[in-house]
């Protein structure tokens, strides 16, 4: 795969679309690839959290968070672990490959030279995050009054 594979599928990641071509550049140059054949561990619930992956290529899949929940599979361009790119933590589930892959991890130290060099990008993915947060609680509220309504 090339650089412009490479930058053509960081773009189509959630959050790296507003990065432009010299910070999808530099992630691409900067960032740690790796190969996983079938069945190989990405990562196991409760590990730390070294970062972000992007899938190159191949299948990732997710276990589930709780009992009797649904494995969630994830292809090209997926972005796996979108708040380790910025915090540390815990990794809430496990990942496997569920077909040959290829991921690039991307560091927190490297998101945050990104965000530092291209400022107009930090900005973009600050108010997208923003969003998300506003929409979680929303629907938080909801879920609130749902449990309001019928509580005695």
């Amino acid at each position: 795969m090339g650089l412009d594979d490479d930058i053509a599928i960081l773009a189509a990641a959630p959050l790296f679309g507003f990065l432009g071509r010299d910070a999808l550049r530099l992630l691409s140059f900067a960032a740690e690839r790796r190969s996983l054949a079938p069945g190989d561990r990405l990562f196991a619930r409760g590990d730390a959290s070294d970062g972000g992956f992007v899938v190159l290529s191949g299948t990732i899949a997710l276990a589930p968070r709780v009992a009797g929940g649904e494995t969630v599979t994830v292809g090209r361009s997926a972005l796996v672990g979108r708040l380790a790119l910025l915090l540390p933590g815990e990794r809430p589930t496990d990942a496997h490959a569920a077909a040959a892959a290829e991921v690039i991890r991307i560091t927190p130290t490297l998101m945050r030279r990104v965000l530092a060099e291209f400022p107009q990008a930090a900005q973009a993915i600050h108010d997208e995050l923003a969003d998300d947060l506003a929409a979680l609680a929303r629907d938080l509220d909801h879920v609130r009054l749902r449990f309001d309504a019928i509580a005695p």
